[in-house]
């Protein structure tokens, strides 16, 4: 390496790093040949943000014991070839560590990259802040990590580093929210590598290797190219140049072991296999691999001399003509070949790499990993709102609220999300979110002392709300206030649990209104966790409504007759097979469950003015040859015997069943006073290492739903799923027919029939199917020994809890008529569900009557159907806005709204529209558009989509009529406010 360093010294003093007029982008493309195959060379390196080693191993390319991987030297050789000849090319993906990369370079060598980006000879491709996952991902976090990314790009390079195409060569499927998001940051397409085997041979034949994806249902001009690599992204086989790859170099000149002849042969035969599965005279052909190009000389080096020989065949007649390119160069040529391509309508799920591999473990895999990704999800839209209301600018609130965007968009990666890193990675991804949540938290603190009447505040999180576990309530709950924060636009009623003491207490609001609260016990099972402390054992609960903020004020008090205070009492134990009566009834006047006392199981749900049998039990698929990826059924699921333990506890305002399936199953099927949806919270661990198991859960009715269900594509639209079919191939059900059924549920799924349906919501990435009619089946939680595909991935047994992880959770039941309009119920609990109340704790002590709470904007002007998706800081003097209308075609209507009261509260000088992502204006938006089998005449001329409605532009002179808005279906605006 110290060769390459010098080398680059040397360099920098011989190019002319003067700043060029930007020439990138599509007017950097190199020429193409007309009657030629055009093979597009791309050199490129696929840098996972972690997987066997974590992030910063990576970077640094330390333990290489585990695989030898060094980005930092990647990105300063690639810089040290590419100034050599102004031809080659390379494409950088994550952003994340370039960004790290960046900050270690002088001055003299920003300027070199400069210069090659402007020039368009380093390319950026993806542009987010990591490669995410598609199926464990919900589309906030996706469009965070892109917003992340891509702002850095722009700040730092300008318009040149801007990505057109989408890179995602390497997660386990693909999903089709995925690809609206692109469509919606005005990127012109997206390739990929991975696609089910059967579907991959089926498109060979068809010469659908490539087509136009119709993203949505909601938005017609959600369409977006998409094509397929020919293999895969790794090197072409045989054509491995990098250091440690063992392919023969091209050898040239008078050499004895001269092997130009044999080599131009064999490459040449390969892209004419390619050609013949494509439609236009343009093939690309990928070259590098994972962690590729860390000596960049002697990829160069050879690749030079691949396409000198290869083009000098065109003298004897070759009609190969080869160059160094990129995909947006790649997709470029195509475009401007007029060609048809066939429609795709839904997702790429599940991913098959064999008759025996369906991927479809990892939507489950570490599944309190999954749960924590979304706790930081809720604290970072907490911290940025409430960072814009106090407008927080020091530096260290900058930075801390920088780090947890950057953690989240590593969350996103290919391997954090979807828990297929190795255990010591995972412990590395843990602590990285930890340390961006307390960062973010002490934002928050700092916003609140502003706001509320409390200026001393602790303001304190507690992150282990989800055990009943609190520091600042452990010894006493006595004169403490809760502060909640509603990250969402409309004020909503939710009820809160704080950890307590078995003690009396009293409730108020901020107004000194008594409110009703009561004490609840903590199921035995999660008391008995041994990590846990158990000083209290106890809950109190509340109802509260928020719009913004707002605090509560908890004071113990002797219990006297006639007091408001209500403790529940225990109702009965029921024993199984034990018990007088066989049936026990909890209700409320929205919901009624009869639980089975001989069987301890869920009977019937009455809700809605509908009763149906629904019996909710769990079970386990035993297994020898599932892996952190794959989930293969070895032998038939078996559910878990009938003889499941019950406590009944009734109160005014919260009905508890408390269920134990065996020593390592437990749950609490529970209803609210004025809520319309049941609540299952599940406690599974640690799993018994005897027999690998996958832990479902199964939800049994009578709904005729013949074979067909419906998932969430990344927590936006539903996509319907046919058991046992596929929209375009016929799938590989002999060996696992379980496994090739799943789907990822990000957010809900649900069956029906003409008359009702049944929904299932829960709180994290999950598996799921209905492999019978009437039957929702849930993956939970996962053991598996074998590593399969990645040998050198560890079990999914963590090694912090020597007897397995133990995982805990929550999903909620919906039952409802049929009719149009009752799923927006489900799309408001949805919101509730993954952006509840944040509490903040602190002594009542601390507040100070003569402190008045500063008045905050009223997003309740927002009409119902539309969700605040982002409201943070963008730079020192502006604000970043996003409103969505979250629900389809189906469920609503086009809404219009006015947010000039929104823009005056937010301090508001300017306002410009753009694209989703943040970065780019929506006027300046022009992307691709392509030809779609069936849809008429194919144009003479290259057609390009631009904005579907005139980019909202105002300032604060304007009268409040320009800054009306309008939103279809499913739409998202975002906006960049500045302020005075």
């Amino acid at each position: 390496m110290k060769y390459f360093a010098f080398f680059l010294f040397v360099l920098l003093f011989a190019v002319d790093t003067k700043p060029t007029e930007a020439v990138c982008g599509y007017e950097s493309c190199p020429e193409t040949k007309p009657n030629f195959v055009n093979i597009h060379l791309v050199p490129h390196s696929h840098d996972d943000a972690g997987w066997l080693k974590t992030v910063d191993q990576y970077f640094y390319g330390h333990k290489n014991n585990i695989q030898h991987a060094g980005v930092q030297y990647i990105i300063d050789t690639v810089v040290s070839e590419l100034i050599k000849d102004p031809k080659r090319r390379f494409i950088q993906v994550e952003t994340s560590f370039f960004a790290k990369w960046w900050k270690q370079q002088s001055e003299t060598v920003k300027q070199v990259v400069k210069k090659l980006v402007n020039e368009g000879r380093l390319e950026f491709t993806n542009g987010a802040w990591s490669m995410n996952d598609e199926a464990a991902v919900n589309y906030h976090s996706v469009i965070d990590q892109f917003t992340v990314g891509l702002k850095f790009l722009d700040e730092t390079f300008g318009a040149c580093a801007r990505p057109r195409v989408g890179w995602q060569i390497d997660p386990f499927g693909h999903s089709r929210e995925q690809a609206s998001l692109y469509a919606q940051m005005g990127y012109d397409g997206e390739f990929f590598s991975r696609m089910d085997h059967k579907d991959k041979a089926r498109r060979m034949e068809d010469l659908s290797l490539e087509m136009i994806w119709d993203a949505s249902e909601s938005l017609s001009d959600a369409k977006l190219f998409t094509g397929l690599l020919y293999s895969s992204y790794w090197e072409t086989s045989g054509f491995c140049f990098d250091v440690l790859c063992r392919d023969d170099p091209i050898i040239d000149g008078d050499s004895y072991d001269n092997n130009v002849q044999t080599r131009v042969d064999d490459f040449i035969a390969y892209a004419a296999k390619v050609a013949a599965k494509f439609r236009t005279t343009h093939i690309m052909i990928p070259l590098g691999g994972d962690f590729q190009y860390e000596d960049a000389h002697i990829n160069y080096k050879n690749m030079d001399k691949l396409i000198k020989y290869v083009n000098a065949r065109q003298a004897n007649g070759s009609h190969y003509n080869i160059f160094y390119s990129t995909p947006g160069c790649y997709l470029n040529s195509v475009h401007k070949g007029l060609q048809s391509y066939p429609n795709k309508t839904q997702d790429f799920f599940p991913y098959a790499s064999d008759s025996n591999s369906f991927w479809t473990g990892y939507y489950t895999s570490r599944p309190t990993q999954k749960r924590f990704e979304r706790d930081g999800n809720h604290m970072l839209q907490t911290a940025k709102q409430l960072s814009v209301f106090a407008d927080l600018k020091s530096e260290q609130q900058k930075e801390d609220l920088d780090y947890l965007r950057q953690i989240m968009g590593v969350m996103q990666n290919h391997a954090a999300i979807t828990g297929t890193e190795k255990q010591a990675v995972s412990n590395d991804y843990d602590r990285l979110l930890y340390d961006a949540i307390i960062g973010a938290a002490r934002n928050a603190q700092d916003a609140l002392r502003v706001l509320t009447n409390l200026p001393d505040g602790e303001f304190e999180s507690c992150l282990q709300l989800n055990i009943s576990e609190c520091a600042f309530t452990q010894d006493s709950a006595d004169n403490v206030v809760v502060t909640l924060f509603n990250p969402l636009a409309h004020t909503t009623s939710q009820y809160v649990r704080v950890p307590v003491k078995e003690e009396n207490y009293q409730v108020t609001d901020e107004k000194g209104r008594l409110v009703a609260s009561e004490v609840v016990p903590v199921a035995w099972q999660v008391l008995a966790l041994r990590f846990r402390k158990n000083t209290t054992q106890h809950e109190l609960v509340f109802k509260a409504s928020v719009n913004k903020i707002a605090s509560y004020h908890i004071k113990k008090v002797v219990r006297r007759k006639g007091n408001a205070i209500f403790r529940p009492k225990r109702l009965k134990k029921v024993v199984t097979n034990n018990d007088e009566e066989s049936e026990t009834v909890l209700q409320t006047s929205l919901i009624k469950l009869v639980i089975d006392n001989n069987s301890g199981l869920l009977k019937t749900v009455e809700m809605n003015g509908l009763v149906e049998d629904i019996e909710q039990n769990f079970g386990v698929y035993n297994t020898k040859g599932s892996c952190l990826y794959s989930f293969r059924e070895d032998e038939p699921m078996s559910v878990l015997s009938n003889d499941v333990k019950l406590a009944v506890y009734d109160g005014d305002l919260v009905k508890e069943v408390h269920q134990e399936f065996n020593e390592w199953i437990s749950q609490v099927i529970r209803i609210y006073k004025g809520v319309n949806r049941v609540e299952f919270e599940w406690l599974i661990g640690p799993i018994p290492q005897t027999n690998p198991k996958e832990v479902i859960t199964v939800f049994d009715s009578g709904i005729s739903s013949e074979g067909t269900f419906y998932t969430d594509s990344n927590g936006r639209e539903t996509i319907k799923r046919e058991r046992d079919k596929r929209e375009d191939f016929t799938p590989d059900l002999e060996n696992q027919p379980t496994s090739a059924n799943y789907y990822p549920v990000t957010s809900r799924i649900y069956l029906q029939d003409n008359r009702k349906r049944m929904v299932l919501l829960n709180d994290r990435s999950q598996g799921g199917t209905s492999m019978n009619d009437g039957e929702l089946e849930l993956m939970l939680h996962r053991s598996v020994l074998s590593t399969n595909e990645v040998q050198s991935v560890a079990d999914l047994f963590d090694s912090d809890l020597d007897q397995g992880r133990i995982a805990h959770g929550k999903l909620f039941l919906i039952l409802n008529a049929l009719a149009k309009k009752n799923t927006v119920v489900e799309r408001l609990s949805e919101k509730e569900i993954h952006l509840p109340f944040w509490k903040f704790f602190s002594s009542y002590s601390k507040v100070n009557r003569n402190a008045a709470a500063k008045p905050l904007p009223d997003f309740n002007l927002l009409p119902k159907s539309v969700h605040l998706l982002t409201l943070e800081p963008f730079t020192d003097d502006e604000v970043l806005l996003r409103v969505e209308n979250f629900l389809d075609h189906i469920e609503g209507n086009v809404v219009s709204f006015n947010i000039r009261q929104i823009f005056d509260g937010l301090g508001g000088v300017e306002i410009r529209e753009t694209t989703l992502d943040g970065n780019m204006p929506l006027s300046e938006m022009k992307r691709f558009k392509f030809h779609a089998e069936g849809s008429g005449a194919v144009s003479t001329e290259a057609e390009f989509y631009t904005a579907a409605h005139k980019a909202l532009s105002a300032d604060s002179s304007m009268e409040a009529s320009e800054f009306s808005v309008t939103l279809n279906p499913m739409q998202i605006r975002t906006f960049i406010i500045r302020k005075k």
